[in-house]
């Protein structure tokens, strides 16, 4: 079976994550994607969060991370990607200005900016609503 190694950002304004309608899945995701040979997980989140959506993000050392944990990383999963195989999965949360506009590239056409209770709502795989929880109860380290 392949692996293939991906990361998901959250992007996050206040108490709202931004997530996407992916065209070929047609379903709700945070940003992300594959990591590109020798990246490392945390050069991902930051080059598909720009490559995505055209926004610049905060990754920050988050409050009772480990020594030595990538900055904004909420956790890892895996999960089946259909003829992709299984992708190793880093999953990242991005602080990102208020004003900063979204510049959709084409694997997604519309997006939002939801709540708790909206990410609640979403028609989306359940680690999605679960990741974006975290994202939004996560707290930078001071």
């Amino acid at each position: 079976m392949r692996r293939a190694f991906s990361v998901a950002v959250y992007a996050r304004r206040g108490d709202r994550v931004l997530v996407i309608e992916h065209r070929r899945l047609q379903t709700w995701l945070p940003v992300g994607g594959e990591l590109e040979a020798g990246e490392t997980p945390l050069e991902a989140a930051v080059r598909e969060l720009r490559e995505e959506t055209g926004l610049s993000g905060d990754l920050r050392p988050l409050a009772g991370a480990l020594d030595g944990v990538p900055p904004g990383l909420l956790g890892y999963e895996e999960h089946q990607a259909g003829s992709k195989g299984m992708h190793l999965n880093f999953v990242f949360v991005a602080w990102v200005p208020d004003d900063a506009d979204v510049r959709p590239n084409d694997e997604f056409g519309a997006w939002r900016w939801v709540d708790r209770a909206e990410l609640d709502g979403l028609v989306s795989p359940l680690n999605v609503r679960q990741f974006g929880v975290l994202a939004l109860d996560a707290v930078p380290r001071t």
